[in-house]
């Protein structure tokens, strides 16, 4: 693993590329030599092309994220998460890559009522997002069967961690309450805050899609994978450790108290994984808790410039 080439492929509609920038700062010159950048979109299915050429392994994690995002704006997001993946399983057809590893979502499972969340047993969608993630794992099915593309998905469930952006109206949760308690901001809960989710430190995923590129298990191909760490946080529960991890620095963000609001509309009750496959076939074991995960988060925030 240590002697890869790497080519990255992104159109910074929600990345950064400051994120490059820190990865220069943290590995070697020759190594960094060894990664080229291509700054294309994935709906451009020459730029996939040029991605794929040469390549052994795909690890597909583009995306427009977010439910409220894709209720507002079920075509962009469609444009993105379909045609967009579409694509990519192309390129890495006619590249013959070794293995196609995408990011699935938790949304998949709908409104199906179970928990712990299992691969086989899902739901109808809950938003048009859900729709489109859905179609991804039909899609790199179909492609497995006519094409012979070894392709395994990865249904992440809340994923977090540094540089998570907590800006704009689509960020994600943490990282925009971390911010909001260090500028004295008031955070709001969706609904009664006892809405519960599976929250994933980065690490852990990361950790799922070395494993998924790089299985020699013959059982673990072409099938989908819960990545999370089996657990069920509620929002107050969240709001509260977020609050207590950040006071040890400022102690006057304990006086600071979470705004209920609505409902969010397309959001699940409750969400929680049974990562046994993922364990059994994958191998996959998460290293860090959802706490452990919060106070590595807490720590790059609060070196963070506002």
């Amino acid at each position: 693993m240590l002697e890869q080439d790497v080519v990255g492929l992104d159109n910074f509609a929600t990345g950064f590329r400051v994120n490059l920038d820190h990865v220069r700062e943290n590995v070697t010159e020759q190594q960094w030599r060894r990664f080229s950048f291509l700054e294309a979109d994935i709906c451009d299915l020459s730029a996939c092309h040029s991605a794929c050429d040469g390549v052994d392994y795909v690890l597909h994690q583009a995306a427009l994220g977010s439910v409220p995002r894709s209720v507002a704006d079920p075509l962009r997001t469609n444009h993105a998460n379909v045609d967009g993946f579409l694509n990519m399983l192309i390129a890495s057809r006619d590249a013959s890559v070794k293995r196609f590893v995408y990011a699935a979502s938790s949304s998949t499972y709908g409104d199906h009522p179970g928990l712990p969340k299992v691969e086989d047993l899902i739901g109808k969608p809950l938003s048009p997002y859900a729709v489109t993630k859905y179609v991804n794992e039909l899609y790199a099915t179909v492609f497995s069967r006519s094409y012979g593309i070894d392709c395994i998905g990865l249904r992440y469930f809340n994923v977090f961690g540094p540089r998570q952006d907590p800006q704009g109206a689509y960020a994600a949760v943490i990282p925009r309450w971390f911010e909001q308690l260090r500028q004295g901001v008031a955070p709001q809960i969706n609904g009664d805050g006892e809405t519960s989710r599976d929250f994933c430190f980065i690490d852990n995923t990361v950790q799922a899609n070395l494993l998924a590129a790089t299985s020699k298990n013959p059982d673990a191909r072409n099938l989908v994978y819960n990545v999370a760490v089996g657990g069920r946080t509620t929002l107050n529960e969240l709001f509260y450790s977020i609050r207590e991890l950040l006071s040890r620095e400022d102690a006057r963000i304990l006086q600071i108290g979470p705004v209920y609001g609505g409902f969010r509309e397309g959001d699940v009750r409750h969400s929680q994984a049974d990562i046994s496959r993922a364990r059994e076939l994958l191998g996959y074991q998460p290293t860090h808790s959802v706490d452990q995960g919060l106070a590595v988060t807490c720590e790059w925030f609060l070196v963070r410039k506002s």
